[in-house]
């Protein structure tokens, strides 16, 4: 079996919607490293999309999986329920942001968790608006879309999308939007286009994933804050990237001194199992009525046992404080390297959420991005590009990741920078 072998079966077998970043085929993994089905070894940087936090296989997160196979693998939660997911639900209620009392309810995917919550606030507050910020990622569903705030390669096509949603410019001084711009655009939104009286909730990702790896300034969310008090809005704190120590905090949400009333997680949750959540104040969570929420494989009892070993890895491994060890290292090295890069714009990020973004001239260079992703790989590195217009690299490796793999790994991401400046100067 080979990649090309496996690449012509893929192109023929499923649907080119579904983007694949590269034509490697994976045959194993452990913590920080895969290998190939020719064998060759490769440099985890992406953790799934920011899901194996823990490492792949940890043997924890294993032994918990297999226990549980062992007594059952399913019953659907909403029939027959266990304790472990009452459990998990305590744990979670706990570990959140925030003293008041709080209910968690479980889910699939990360596109379900943010739906289910602006189900949620559209119940609670009885009103359907919802605003949400440009470059934000919230999903694929028709709602996810809808709340997106990029359309290439999301929307494209998809449309018409559900109503009532409505866009906010997001913080970002390297771009010339400060926290005054997108105050002043809620002002004109709150006079063009919605009143907030009828606004259900507000959406915000304290670092945005696949917008570019900006973290919300601390300014901004007291304002949101300030002004959801005010109206009867809810805040909603869209954690699914962030969330599980990949920023320094269990949840990003504790880098801030206010608190959401709603929290969406998944990815990092169950460490690649497929579980999600949205945790909230109490009377806010019950306001649906029971049967509208839920799902048939909603809190998988495999899934909540992962996610249960997961916490106590997190815990024991003492990972967020590793994250931010992690994470200033990743600054440093690539601070270190703009003079020989005069492409690195910014380095930025919470903890070992860091993103690196390249502009050249005042433009997003994507041709320099995409060669250095290439050339990365090449040479046995994964990497990830996000933002708005594809010209940042985030770093989204497992926080367990060793401190000599991390090195190998930013030896081979320098390399292939200098290459780009090379061949982009030439």
């Amino acid at each position: 079996m080979s990649n090309a072998s496996l690449q012509e079966r893929k192109n023929l077998a499923t649907p080119r919607g579904v983007g694949v970043m590269c034509a490697i085929y994976v045959d194993r993994a452990e913590n920080a490293e895969l290998w190939d089905v020719e064998g060759r070894r490769y440099i985890d940087f992406a953790a799934g999309i920011a899901v194996t936090n823990t490492g792949h296989c940890h043997p924890k997160v294993i032994a918990a999986m297999h226990a549980q196979l062992e007594r059952f693998t399913h019953t659907a939660y909403q029939v027959m329920p266990y304790a472990s997911y009452v459990e998990l639900a305590e744990r979670i209620n706990q570990a959140t942001p925030g003293t008041h009392a709080k209910k968690t309810a479980f889910f699939t995917t990360g596109a379900e968790a943010v739906e289910n919550a602006v189900k949620i606030a559209r119940v609670a507050t009885g009103r359907a608006g919802i605003i949400a910020f440009h470059g934000g990622f919230h999903g694929r569903t028709m709602m996810g879309m809808a709340l997106t705030g990029k359309v290439s390669p999301y929307k494209i096509g998809f449309g018409p999308f559900p109503s009532d949603v409505y866009h906010l410019p997001f913080p970002s001084m390297l771009h010339g939007v400060s926290v005054a711009d997108t105050l002043q655009a809620l002002t004109q939104l709150f006079k063009a286009d919605i009143e907030p009286s009828r606004v259900a909730a507000i959406i915000i990702e304290p670092e945005q994933g696949e917008g570019g790896f900006y973290a919300a300034p601390i300014e901004l969310m007291r304002a949101l804050r300030k002004l959801c008090n005010e109206h009867g809005i809810l805040l909603i704190a869209d954690e699914v990237q962030t969330g599980f120590a990949r920023t320094g905090k269990l949840f990003a949400m504790e880098h801030y001194d206010v608190e959401a009333d709603l929290i969406t997680m998944a990815k990092g949750l169950a460490g690649g199992m497929p579980l999600s959540a949205v945790c909230g104040r109490a009377e806010i969570m019950d306001a649906p009525s029971p049967g509208g929420l839920g799902g048939t494989y909603a809190g998988n009892p495999i899934a909540v046992a992962a996610a249960h070993a997961v916490l106590d890895i997190i815990e024991e491994e003492k990972l967020c404080e590793r994250a931010n060890i992690l994470g200033i290292a990743v600054k440093t090295r690539l601070n270190s390297l703009r003079e020989r890069v005069p492409q690195i714009a910014e380095v930025r990020g919470l903890g070992a959420m860091v993103g690196l973004e390249f502009i050249r001239d005042g433009i997003a260079d994507v041709a320099f991005t995409q060669q250095v992703q290439a050339k990365a790989l090449e040479n046995g590195l994964l990497l990830l590009i996000c933002g708005s217009y594809g010209n940042v690299i985030r770093f989204l490796f497992p926080l367990t990741i060793s401190d000599a793999l991390l090195n190998e790994g930013l030896d081979i991401l320098e390399q292939a920078m200098l290459s780009a400046v090379m061949k982009f100067q030439a």
